[in-house]
């Protein structure tokens, strides 16, 4: 009876100790759409399957990568380092940022520009100098710099996923479902950046328009693509262009024919869905253990649509074992790239291969 009373009572005390301790949160409830059946465009397939993998056990998370003028793939890994993987298969430790480099994209001038989650944006020379270009907008520090894309004028776009969290405890800006991402901007000429577009619910996949003419960001939490228009009577005005998604839409991306394409990390997750009306079970969620809070699921997704925001295509490995976690789907050359955040591996799919892309839509 001794050892019993003992034991509820360090029981009580735990969960005492639990329940008084300050959550690292504040969420706030809301109430998703019911997820969009995957049928038609969206029914599952194995076509990612079908993609031929680059350098498998040498990259550890390369979460987007680019290809250069002269074919060689550059990539961002969890150790911070940018490798390169060049045609014949060599992969070559290159530079190395001090943070995590995230999204990536050639500017005019053949440097490297990088989103880089710890350390802000960065410019990477042909030679491999890494220069700090910005690390705040308007006094407000980047705390999770995300992806980055330029506008045929040179101008750089990217995104500051959160304002409050890094890259490290995103599972935490999920939770508390509040708006602290940002779109931004960063003009070479004055060396500044500046907001676009705040109060997005984790702003993350960033393209410009073939024109250039508009601009769109993916709101991860939130399902869905937002468009932001650069020119015309809409400048300065956001409109949502694709909703209520099957996963969490990550890096964006265009190719040649104007076909946006979205990398999907995971489906949607109907425990998460679920206890975004529940403030109070989030706050005591966000207390336990990374590992006991909700993990994405082992799938591959990636979606295609037109310039109005129709789908056209859904690329998918449902067991996640070839490719998984996907976070960017990068067009070059006729193909295409994906990109993982934790895989080891990057995918490589020849655009033929998807005939759907060859007709009109209707």
């Amino acid at each position: 009876m001794k050892w019993i009373l003992l034991g509820a009572l360090a029981m009580f005390l735990l969960l005492g100790g639990f329940l008084l301790t300050p959550s690292p949160i504040d969420s706030q409830a809301w109430q998703a759409p019911p997820p969009p059946a995957l049928t038609g465009v969206l029914a599952p397939n194995e076509r990612l399957r079908q993609a031929e993998l680059l350098a498998p056990g040498q990259v550890s998370g390369p979460e987007d990568s680019t290809v250069s003028a002269d074919g060689v793939l550059y990539a961002g890994t969890l150790a911070g380092d940018i490798v390169r993987v060049f045609p014949d298969g060599r992969v070559q430790r290159w530079v190395e940022t001090g943070g995590r480099p995230l999204g990536m994209v050639f500017d005019h001038r053949g440097n490297l520009i990088v989103a880089d989650a710890v350390r802000g944006l960065l410019s990477v020379s042909p030679g491999g100098q890494v220069t700090l270009l910005s690390r705040e907008a308007e006094g407000t520090p980047f705390r999770f710099t995300d992806d980055v894309a330029v506008a045929p004028d040179g101008t750089i776009y990217f995104t500051d996923a959160s304002a409050r969290f890094g890259y490290t405890d995103y599972s935490l800006d999920l939770l508390e479902m509040r708006p602290h991402g940002r779109l931004l901007q960063y003009s070479p000429r004055t060396g500044k950046a500046r907001t676009l577009l705040g109060n997005l619910y984790f702003a993350n996949g960033v393209v410009v328009s073939p024109d250039g003419d508009y601009l769109l960001v993916a709101e991860t939490w939130k399902y869905r693509i937002l468009r932001y228009w650069l020119t015309g009577p809409k400048a300065g005005r956001a409109e949502v262009f694709a909703d209520n998604l099957p996963g969490f839409p990550d890096n964006l991306a265009v190719d040649a024919d104007g076909h946006y394409w979205v990398a999907f990390p995971t489906r949607r997750n109907d425990s998460v869905d679920a206890l975004h009306r529940s403030p109070w079970l989030k706050n005591l969620v966000a207390k336990l253990p990374e590992r006991f809070r909700p993990a994405p699921e082992p799938y591959g997704l990636v979606m295609a649509f037109d310039d109005r925001g129709r789908a056209l295509i859904s690329l998918h490995d449902t067991q996640g074992l070839h490719l998984r976690e996907i976070t960017s789907a990068n067009p070059h050359d006729g193909y295409l790239y994906f990109g993982s955040l934790h895989n080891d591996r990057i995918g490589r799919l020849p655009l033929p291969a998807i005939p759907e892309l060859r007709e009109p839509a209707p």
